[in-house]
């Protein structure tokens, strides 16, 4: 029959050769031996117990662990814990009062032929054994009864005549001394014979003294019992077995608290029953009350020091730890992915009573694991980034030190912890002194997992959002926490625009801020396209761009015409892509060489008209010369070519002294319907003047002669009335006048009105005003 206890760790493997038995620490307890094993030894492998009987070894199962008295605790990290009970089914017993156990501990590798063996050997004296002892260990309940007080008590009872029978007919059968069969109180009986037991899970057995038996929990012959409000489990039964002085009848009974436990958030409380009733029959009187942690005892000092009461109510013992005192420990867990943890402690109370009745005394003794609930955790989160630093900075923590960061979620993708410092981030992890950790992150502004937005023109907020993947071990339980980061800098370096001119072209440079390239680019009143790109010679190097425009090119406008040159400007806006902020703008205006007149000596003009900004409505195919039907030899929507002989077109001539000058003027006349239909009133008038000058080198003499006059003319005086009606006339023709539904008749500064008077007695007579 081999019982085992496997424990299997889940942890990076070590040389099992560097393992030393330094971290075994055995020593007895009253009545269990207990054994330390540091995680040192275990971490990595897994860890079988057997049990040393004289020379046999025995795995020691979970099942046979619980019917043969040995227990174990191990935390998750390895620390592990075993009890043994002094009245174990493997343990070398000397009267009751000696008792040597012998365990080996076997720890496997990955590789079936890595393993290490540690035999553990520890004597223990324990003399102090009350009449009956119960011990409820996690996973099993025994109970024994000192045989001395049984074989009295047997002494002075007479038997009757059907135990003498049953007597002789077990000697006739050659039954031995020992235990026959039991009768399982469920509470129907239940009987079996001690084989029958056994293979049913439960030991029996007696000693030089005692009578002990033993049952795991939730068997099919215990029973749940709630006693003073705390759910029990009962062990009741009754051993026959055969002394020297015939067949002895034992009712023994173990009852073995399940429940009882309160929670606060900073203290557990455990509740035991003051009189646990299934194990009494009258009054008693309680003589010694101990609490202890992890099978020892604790004394009033070292429960003072640590926070821990001992009292009692009208029905209860009552047991007070605080969470997180240094004899448990934290656990975290991630249920449904998130942070939780828990604390764990293994209390134990020590009760020793006496029956008024029978004076018999009993020991009872519950080593107890409690594990509190789930407690949520909101790890705290800690922004350090300070924006003029330009790296984001966060402190997440704190966790327990069984929580390890695997991963970070960043815009771009999933990283390892490995992968993000060798992508030039700073994750480190930091241990505190309490035990607990922390991570932390450094991510620089300007990485590519980084967002930048800009509510205003010159500051940039910086969005970092992140999912920290972090797990539990040894599970390796999963669970993320979301962290937001957000900066924001005034740190917007702005483009700079730089522009000249030669005798035909702009030259517009541009050096980019800190955005780059990533504006829209206006050029004139039109967003700069792939295809005027090409047209204006643009040039782009990563840190800078260049244009090359003709002053006539299409977005450029002409403020100023002069005789000798035109004045153009080229306007070039830089905007913010998303909100069209004005990034940098640039107005460049120069003069280019440009002959508005050219006089020939054939005496012919050529003449050109540019459209200027101030007539953004003009239409140069409606300009004229002062003789409106003159109109330009060629036109397109910015000039107007002229080209006519000086003696025509309304063409004026002045004589200097040794020159001769032929003037005109280019217009546009609002007398003309057509030209006036299509030209905004609110323009300002346009009026080009152009002028040929030549140089007089010959004079020659005309001879004509005149008829004089016979009588000079003169004028009568006198007085009288005049009657005198006038008109105003629509042009020079005097042909159509304004009637008297047009006035008022609207007219421009300098516009000349042809006016008509008639007199009763001297006619007609025009004039222009």
């Amino acid at each position: 029959m081999a019982a085992a206890i496997i424990l299997c760790q889940a942890r990076p493997n070590v040389k099992l050769n560097s393992l030393s038995s330094s971290g075994l620490r055995s020593d007895c307890a009253a009545n269990v031996m207990r054994l330390s094993l540091h995680k040192a030894l275990a971490v990595g492998n897994q860890l079988e117990v057997e049990a040393i009987n004289g020379t046999k070894h025995i795995l020691l199962t979970p099942s046979m662990a619980a019917q043969c008295g040995y227990s174990m605790e191990s935390d998750p990290w390895g620390d592990t814990r075993i009890y043994t009970s002094l009245m174990g089914c493997f343990v070398d017993n000397k009267d009751d009062a000696t008792f040597n156990v012998g365990l080996r501990l076997q720890m496997y590798g990955e590789n079936p032929s890595d393993v290490v063996s540690h035999d553990v050997s520890q004597t223990c004296s324990y003399t102090r054994w009350a009449s009956r002892e119960i011990l409820c260990d996690r996973n099993y309940m025994e109970v024994s009864h000192h045989m001395a007080n049984l074989d009295a008590e047997a002494k002075g009872q007479t038997r009757d005549g059907k135990d003498e029978k049953l007597n002789a007919k077990l000697e006739a059968s050659g039954a031995s001394q020992g235990i026959w069969k039991m009768t399982f109180h469920t509470p129907e009986p239940v009987a079996m014979v001690l084989q029958e037991a056994e293979q049913a899970g439960y030991a029996a057995k007696t000693t030089s003294s005692r009578l002990v038996m033993r049952s795991p929990y939730n068997t099919a012959e215990t029973y749940s019992e709630d006693v003073a409000g705390v759910p029990m489990e009962v062990f009741r039964v009754s051993a026959y077995y055969m002394a020297p002085q015939g067949l002895h009848v034992v009712n023994l009974a173990a009852a073995c608290p399940k429940g009882g436990v309160l929670f606060t958030e900073d203290m557990i409380s455990w509740h035991v029953p003051r009189r646990v009733t299934p194990l009494l029959d009258g009054r008693i009187t309680v003589s010694e009350m101990h609490m202890g942690i992890n099978g020892q005892r604790l004394d009033r000092s070292q429960m003072a020091a640590r926070g821990y009461t001992l009292s009692t109510t009208d029905f209860h013992i009552v047991v007070e730890i605080p969470v997180g005192s240094p004899d448990g420990y934290y656990k975290s867990h991630a249920p449904d992915y998130q942070y939780h943890i828990t604390y764990f402690v293994e209390p134990m109370l020590e009760v020793l009573w006496r029956e008024d009745d029978t004076q018999d005394d009993t020991r009872y003794k519950v080593l107890f694991p409690i594990m509190t609930p789930l407690m949520p955790q909101s790890p705290q989160i800690q922004d350090d980034t300070v924006p003029e630093t330009r790296v984001f900075s966060v402190l997440l923590g704190t966790f327990l030190h069984d929580v390890e960061l695997r991963n970070i979620t960043f815009s771009t993708g999933v990283l390892t912890v490995e992968e993000s410092n060798a992508k030039g981030f700073t994750v480190q992890e930091h241990s505190l002194a309490s035990g607990s950790k922390s991570f932390s992150l450094q991510v620089p502004f300007d990485a590519d997992v980084v967002l930048k937005h800009n509510p205003e023109r010159l500051v940039t907020s910086y969005f970092l959002p992140l999912i920290f993947g972090l797990i539990v071990l040894p599970e390796e339980t999963p669970f993320a926490l979301p962290v937001d980061l957000q900066a924001s800098l005034q740190d917007v370096v702005l483009p700079i625009m730089a522009g000249t001119c030669d005798q035909n072209q702009f030259h517009i440079s541009v050096k980019f801020g800190s955005h780059g390239s990533n504006f829209k680019a206006i050029v004139g009143p039109r967003e700069l396209t792939a295809e005027m790109a090409e047209d204006y010679n643009f040039y782009e190097n990563g840190t800078h761009l260049s244009l090359i425009l003709p002053y006539t090119a299409k977005d450029a406008v002409f403020e100023l015409l002069t005789a000798e040159s035109v004045k153009s400007r080229i306007d070039l806006l830089l905007l913010d892509r998303a909100n069209d902020w004005v990034l940098a703008d640039l107005y460049l205006a120069c003069s280019f060489p440009l002959k508005a007149t050219e006089c020939h000596p054939n005496g012919t003009m050529t003449a050109v008209a540019v459209k200027v900004e101030s007539t953004r409505n003009l239409k140069p195919s409606q300009l004229t010369l002062k003789d409106q039907s003159c109109t330009p030899q060629f036109s397109d929507d910015r000039f107007a070519y002229f080209s006519f002989s000086v003696d025509t077109c309304g063409t004026t001539r002045t004589f200097f002294d040794n020159y001769m000058m032929y003037e005109n003027e280019i217009r546009l006349s609002y007398n003309n319907a057509k030209a006036a239909a299509n030209t905004s009133p609110v323009d300002p008038d346009y009026r080009q003047t152009i002028s040929c000058f030549y140089v007089v080198n010959e004079t020659r003499t005309v001879a004509f002669s005149a008829k004089p006059r016979t009588y000079e003319p003169a004028a009568e005086i006198g007085t009288g009335q005049l009657m005198v009606q006038m008109r105003l006339s629509q042009d020079p023709s005097y042909e159509l006048f304004y009637q008297a539904e047009d006035y008022p008749v609207v007219k421009y500064l300098q516009q000349p009105l042809y006016f008509e008077d008639i007199s009763a007695k001297l006619g007609h007579h025009c004039g222009q005003l």
